[in-house]
């Protein structure tokens, strides 16, 4: 994975209750919000986005790290949830590997999983600078 230089994603939202869409790189999804509160769930909602991220770059790193070292992994299911909880927000991610590893190898995978680009990102002091111009229609 490549993390070098300044990466963005844009999110629109029109008059359509809560869908937005948005674009990273060349790709395009929606994003949207559940039916029970006033969305019409077309898309995962933004909470989601956080999670599958983790869940995605945790699963890609592993899977990297297991090919360099030629271990028997087939497959790499990544499952992560979160919520408030004692005051602050928690992710808790499941790696469920598919393969014949020992115990070294499961507890070098542990390590690897910890250091994923997004994990790393989530863990340490994150600034967010926010701008706001107004374009007159």
């Amino acid at each position: 994975m490549h993390d070098e230089g300044i990466q963005a994603a844009v999110a629109t939202i029109g008059n359509d209750v809560y869908k937005t869409e948005l674009v990273a790189r060349t790709h395009n999804i929606t994003a949207d919000e559940p039916l029970d509160v006033g969305g019409n769930d077309l898309g995962p909602r933004p909470g989601d986005f956080i999670r599958m991220g983790l869940a995605s770059c945790t699963a890609i790193t592993l899977r990297m790290y297991a090919n360099r070292k030629n271990w028997d992994v087939q497959q790499i299911r990544v499952t992560v949830s979160n919520g408030p909880f004692a005051g602050k927000t928690s992710y808790k991610t499941e790696v469920e590997i598919t393969g014949t590893l020992d115990d070294e190898q499961r507890n070098r995978l542990l390590q690897i999983a910890r250091l994923c680009p997004v994990h790393k990102a989530l863990t340490n002091p994150i600034e967010i600078d926010t701008m706001l111009s107004v374009v007159s229609s």
